[in-house]
């Protein structure tokens, strides 16, 4: 008998063991099940979700084709100001959370109630979604791209804190012991041990988060917060469905451009890393 005969007669080398099989087909059962059962306890059924799609193709179909509408450059305008709001409200998060981050790290602030504090604080506030921080700072300090600014920055502290507290916990403690070896003090460790190291996956983080931000900017900008949103909104809300196609169109070419540029840097970053 040839090798690979001999390895189609041995259960479980080529062919995975019916029992193992199993428990994935059981879950995509259950999963499926649990998705029809959800249907009418939402209130969804066949005949509102042929309608629904019916509608979604007309109003496609009135989206063709995208147009201006003479506002170009009210529209260019509004586009930069999403960016400026995206960008702005990033570098405002990173600003704060880079010391929330070592803060929140255990392997920087050894006190567990510095620690249990600083991660439910950060918790709490990434808890809350950007378009709620934009609603509380539209009234806090009026209508206008600085409130969508603060929503931004107010909702990416926390996450970015948080995953900053997580490459500093998971970097490596080698560099650390061999600064403090030489007599370093706790701030060279820091600054010699840990900040090469996760400097990188920071700066590649924030990339990550300035195009999410930049789509996240849109939506916020319909509560009053600026921006290309709040045109959109307008737009869609008087029926003006070619425009608001050609606003969508804008911002889809935007963060198609910001993640290219991103990927580029983000490998840079990484390959530099490495």
């Amino acid at each position: 008998m040839s090798f690979s005969a001999e390895l189609l007669h041995r259960p479980g080398i080529v062919l995975p063991p019916r029992r193992g099989m199993a428990m994935p087909a059981a879950i995509i059962v259950l999963a499926t099940l649990v998705y029809v059962a959800a249907f009418p306890l939402l209130g969804i059924s066949l005949a509102s979700l042929w309608n629904g799609f019916s509608q979604l193709g007309l109003i496609l179909g009135l989206m063709l084709p995208p147009t201006a509408g003479g506002h170009f450059a009210l529209y260019f305008d509004a586009l930069l100001q999403t960016l400026s709001i995206a960008l702005l409200g990033t570098l405002l998060a990173a600003t704060f959370a880079f010391p929330l981050g070592f803060l929140a790290a255990r392997n920087v602030v050894a006190n567990r109630v510095v620690h249990l504090l600083s991660r439910r604080a950060l918790d709490t506030v990434r808890s809350v979604d950007s378009l709620i921080w934009a609603l509380i700072w539209v009234n806090v300090v009026g209508l206008g791209p600085f409130a969508g600014l603060l929503a931004i920055a107010t909702a990416d502290v926390g996450a970015l804190a948080k995953l900053m507290s997580e490459a500093i916990e998971t970097a490596d403690r080698r560099p650390v012991e061999a600064v403090r070896s030489v007599g370093g003090s706790r701030f060279m460790e820091i600054r010699f041990g840990l900040l090469p190291q996760i400097m990188p996956i920071f700066a590649s983080q924030l990339l990550y988060f300035f195009e999410s931000n930049t789509r996240s900017a849109t939506i916020i900008g319909i509560v009053g917060a600026g921006g290309i949103g709040l045109h959109l909104y307008e737009q869609i809300r008087v029926l003006e469905w070619q425009q608001a196609s050609f606003l969508i169109l804008m911002v889809l070419v935007t963060v198609a451009i910001i993640d290219a540029i991103s990927q580029r840097l983000r490998a840079a970053l990484i390959g530099r890393r490495g």
